[in-house]
């Protein structure tokens, strides 16, 4: 009964059909094909590896496939990473070109001394912040006033048993640490690899007290904390904040820049009492 069935189903889809195409006018007979069902089939089945081979054919012998999701030209892609950071350094570059030129028109004009326009060391930079902090009777009582708002705050912590206060720093940014503490080497604080753009942040509470660009570290920061710590950030592509404003622990206060063609390379430094400290003992990078 089966192999009848499946004999009486072969005869029907092998049973030939005449497709004719006839004049409309005359009606006569053009062009005939005979078909069945099988042979339709067939035609299709073919019809559709042959048009998949040349598709594939044609897409990956030729340039087409650049165009298709997954299958960029490796070669390309480099080519267009090495072109963007070539645009970022010269991006920078022009930044740069740009202060110089501020500076020497401030120079012909005699708003500034040449002789004043001089690179920035951190020494130079303790030493400043010493003076903006204690020449005036008025920011020593601001100062006060900051820090009896600050006793019960989560940055700093006063032990009973010392009667002095600890500190909890914030980390200034999210990032690799690349260059350690080496004062052997004259290196007084850490480079973080970071993002490009990335935020900057103060590590404790402070002030500002210092704002600048620099020719040898770009736009620098530094804030003045509690118990004579004073904290540096180098390497900025921009700065937040200005000379005399209040920051807070964590706040945002510049965006990274680049350190010699390196994007979003943080130099970061701490000092207390004209002594620089490593950053690595008391922070968590």
């Amino acid at each position: 009964m089966k192999r009848k069935k499946f004999f009486s189903f072969f005869q029907k889809i092998r049973f030939k059909y005449r497709v004719s195409i006839l004049n409309e006018n005359t009606l006569e007979e053009s062009w005939h094909i005979h078909l069945s069902r099988l042979s339709v089939f067939i035609y299709l089945f073919v019809f559709t590896i042959i048009t998949f081979a040349l598709l594939s054919v044609l897409i990956f012998v030729t340039p087409l496939h650049q165009y298709l999701p997954g299958y960029g030209d490796m070669n390309l892609r480099s080519k267009i990473i090495q072109e963007s950071i070539r645009a970022d350094s010269l991006t920078h570059a022009m930044n740069l070109q740009a202060a110089y030129l501020e500076i020497v028109k401030d120079i012909i004009k005699g708003n500034i001394k040449p002789d004043s326009v001089v690179g920035v060391d951190s020494a130079f930079l303790q030493q400043q912040a010493q003076k903006l902090i204690e020449t005036s009777k008025r920011e020593k009582e601001f100062t006060k006033k900051f820090e009896e708002e600050e006793k019960f705050n989560l940055t700093s912590m006063e032990s009973s048993s010392t009667n002095k206060k600890t500190y909890v720093f914030f980390r200034p940014a999210t990032g690799n640490i690349v260059s350690s503490f080496n004062i052997s080497k004259k290196q007084y604080g850490v480079a973080l690899q970071t993002l490009p753009d990335a935020a900057v942040s103060s590590v404790l509470n402070g002030i500002v007290v210092f704002a600048d660009f620099t020719f040898d570290n770009q736009w620098v920061i530094a804030v003045q904390h509690e118990d004579n710590y004073l904290s540096i950030y180098k390497n900025n592509n921009r700065l937040l904040k200005n000379i005399g404003e209040v920051v807070r622990t964590g706040e945002p206060i510049a965006i990274t820049g680049s350190s010699k063609g390196k994007n979003g390379q943080l130099y970061f430094e701490l000092w207390q009492q004209g002594k620089p400290i490593n950053p690595q003992n008391i922070i968590i990078f």
